[in-house]
């Protein structure tokens, strides 16, 4: 059964990675470079202190929180330990893996440290604002990072699910530890809002 997994998992990436054509490798190249997104993270804290004010502090650490344990968790509980090489590591693969820019990652890809840190992010970020277009557009954004790291050979589709599955957990339960702290609140868009109906008896008193 694991082998039969494996198999997939190998045929998997030799498609994805197979698809390849020079504009995308630069798009994929891009997608996957960490300093890029810089203004991205610099909107998101704009965001943050704008709604949540004071509380933007203990979001903000939380949110470090998260990814700092994603990163590192994906490198000592997994890479180290389970010490699955690199498709561009791999023996029997390295050879025939399309590589962009000379870029071959470190020896060892389970599970991705950019899936884990990106969903880490993107969930925790889903959780504390509940619109519905900004969860689909930073879900779309972490998935992008992270199939750009199967097309660019340097990780295994299964090290992309186990690194988003790690973010997500890691992200959902440093949420519910800090909201059950009362150390923030959901914010909620304005066009999700409920008005609670007055009763008549009520509107007529304050009348």
């Amino acid at each position: 059964m694991l082998e039969r997994l494996i198999n997939i998992d190998i045929n998997l990436f030799l498609f994805i990675n197979g698809l390849h054509t020079p504009f995308w490798d630069q798009v994929m190249w891009f997608l996957s470079q960490k300093l890029v997104w810089a203004p991205l993270y610099l909107i998101i804290i704009a965001f943050i202190v704008k709604h949540f004010k004071w509380q933007s502090i203990s979001i903000i650490l939380a949110v470090i929180l998260a990814v700092t344990l994603a990163d590192q968790l994906a490198v000592e509980a997994f890479k180290e330990v389970f010490q699955r090489l690199r498709p561009t590591h791999n023996p029997g693969l390295k050879d025939i893996v399309h590589i962009v820019n000379n870029y071959r990652g470190g020896s060892y890809g389970f599970v991705s440290n950019h899936a884990a840190n990106t969903f880490a992010l993107s969930v925790f970020l889903s959780l504390l604002n509940r619109n519905r277009w900004f969860i689909i557009s930073i879900l779309f954004w972490a998935a992008a990072v992270s199939f750009s790291r199967i097309y660019l050979g340097v990780h295994f589709p299964a090290d992309i699910i186990g690194g988003a599955l790690l973010g997500t957990i890691l992200a959902i339960l440093v949420y519910y530890i800090f909201r059950k702290m009362s150390l923030f609140y959901v914010f909620v868009p304005k066009d999700k809002l409920v008005e609670i109906p007055v009763r008549k008896e009520e509107r007529l008193e304050k009348g």
